[in-house]
């Protein structure tokens, strides 16, 4: 099966989309049956000189990468100029990619702006779409207009050509159904890597008395509502709790988050620690007790899927994809507020065995999000759209 896969976004640029594109890649890579070209980005002072803007990287045997400079002042935010800069430049490449091979599908992640390219060329290809959240009209303060103005002119029209729509959770598929009832959507779960990401031995668990440590990670965006976490931290540091919330992530609203903690002269308790290098996270999540989020939208949560395989009880409000990773190892705050978040931690802080058998919980459930099954369910639709 020959294979082109398509995402603007690849580490370091972006988020969770484009590290779950990188664990698929590594599942699939020395498969003798499937052979992939990989067409994506990269921020332009990354490439050598004299490359024409376009980097190609062998990945593994079977695996060729080409990444595509861009003009990017900040890795985890798109600026409509940067989007519009790849979907030009991509654009070139991507038809030069089909002239030059007999494709048998393509696989791309995000309904827009890659799933443009694929819908200009779906009399020549079937394509796959796998929808990750913020490509789906919703809530999403910052793209409303984006999705009035593109989703019946644009999104529509890529959906309806698709073979398939694939998206991450059921939550993110209840989304777009609401958007376009009239297409089928089929759900394959992002997954974790339970090698890298383990629980810490031995683990006190800092909690009661000593030392509440808390982590939230994630791309710093107005959906992730971290101020919230911030002020749910005061509000247990004001009733005399030790504890420490570390932020983890890049993006927009970086240095607005940062004000937040000095105004509050939260700065010994609140850390906003940036983005970290992807090999240190997993001794991030071992270092901390309990993994926190606010998030209005998500497809589903790769921190949370390393958090839970890294053994920490959840603290989450409700969104997308919380439904399937939230049983016995956390729990759903019904009402997105600071004082709602701050009781739940405040149980769990008083009650270290609640917060033991969670964190074994989180560890099992973990277990059934692996990157190989993951891998398979999209070889299975792939091989039902060709007829295999």
């Amino acid at each position: 099966m020959r294979l082109l896969m398509l995402n603007y976004e690849f580490p370091p640029i972006g988020g969770g989309a484009g590290n779950a594109h990188l664990c698929l890649l590594r599942q699939f890579a020395g498969r003798g049956d499937l052979k992939v070209d990989v067409l994506t980005s990269a921020p332009k002072t990354c490439l050598p000189s004299g490359k024409g803007g376009l980097l190609k990287e062998r990945f593994s045997e079977n695996i060729m990468i080409y990444k595509v400079g861009l003009h990017k002042k900040d890795l985890h935010f798109w600026r409509r100029a940067e989007v519009i800069e790849w979907l030009a430049k991509a654009g070139v490449h991507y038809r030069r990619l089909l002239r030059e091979n007999q494709y048998d599908l393509v696989h791309a992640f995000f309904g827009f702006p890659t799933g443009w390219l694929c819908y200009r060329s779906a009399g020549k290809v079937p394509y796959v779409i796998s929808l990750r959240g913020s490509d789906v009209p919703g809530r999403h303060a910052r793209l409303k207009l984006d999705y009035k103005v593109l989703g019946p002119l644009v999104f529509r029209r890529i959906w309806e050509s698709a073979a398939a729509l694939v998206a991450c959770s059921e939550g993110l598929r209840k989304r777009a159904l609401a958007f376009l009832p009239t297409v089928a959507i089929e759900v394959i779960p992002n997954g974790v890597d339970l090698e890298r990401f383990y629980p810490a031995e031995g683990k006190s668990w800092g909690l009661g008395k000593q030392l509440i440590r808390l982590l939230t990670v994630g791309r710093l965006s107005i959906t992730k509502r971290v101020e919230i976490l911030i002020e749910a931290v005061d509000i247990l540091s004001k009733d005399r709790y030790d504890v420490h919330l570390a932020i983890v992530g890049g993006g927009a609203l970086e240095g607005q988050l940062k004000s937040i903690v000095a105004e509050r002269n939260l700065g010994e308790v609140v850390e906003t620690a940036g983005r970290i290098e992807p090999e240190d996270m997993p001794r991030i999540y071992r270092e901390n007790d309990i993994f926190v989020s606010a998030s209005m939208q998500e497809g589903m949560s790769n921190a949370m899927l390393e958090a839970m395989a890294s053994g920490l009880p959840i603290v989450t409000t409700q969104c997308e994809g919380v439904d399937e990773l939230i049983a016995d190892n956390g729990i759903v705050v019904d009402k997105p507020q600071a004082d709602e978040i701050a009781n739940v931690i405040r149980r769990l802080a008083e009650n270290r065995e609640i917060c033991r058998r969670m964190a074994r919980a989180s560890r099992e459930r973990a277990a059934l999000f692996s990157w190989s099954s993951v891998a398979n369910q999209y070889i299975k639709c792939y091989q039902a759209i060709l007829g295999h």
